[in-house]
């Protein structure tokens, strides 16, 4: 069986912590992955916070998520706490890669290694935009492969 390989960032530019709720288990007894999606997006909007964006608002348009890319190194449980570790690359035109490097606090065991495509756009206009250069300035060339 043919397995998923993301090519990981080096350096990663954010960071924040989500503790694991009983309601994020499933009946495996561990973290869901239909859960792993949903926490991703939370650490993604705390990422976009700390550059004062909003996934609806980076420098007048919003983001759209083209793909999902997620593997599993370990599970997780009810009472863990996940560092999520956020970065950005693989720049292009309209979007970029943002890379998730996810471990437990408590033991360092790295839990899931993931990428979400995203792309920029106009909700009024229904269109694809370029990529702002506001958002692409927080990145440097040497961390993200960025094309400027």
């Amino acid at each position: 069986m043919a397995r998923i390989e993301i090519e990981m960032i080096e350096e990663f530019v954010f960071e924040t912590e989500l503790a694991i709720r009983i309601r994020d288990i499933n009946y495996g007894n561990h973290l869901g992955h239909d859960v792993l999606v949903s926490l991703m997006h939370e650490a993604r909007v705390r990422f976009l916070e700390s550059f004062g964006f909003s996934e609806a608002d980076i420098d007048g348009n919003g983001l759209l998520v083209s793909d999902l890319a997620v593997i599993y190194k370990s599970q997780s449980f009810y009472g863990d706490t996940l560092k999520f570790e956020i970065g950005a690359g693989e720049f292009n035109t309209y979007g970029c890669d943002l890379f998730y490097r996810v471990s437990n606090t408590k033991t360092e065991t790295l839990v899931v290694l993931a990428k979400t495509g995203i792309v920029f756009f106009d909700h009024a206009r229904k269109k694809v935009v370029k990529t702002p250069r506001a958002f692409s300035s927080h990145f440097s060339k040497s961390r993200c492969g960025l094309l400027v």
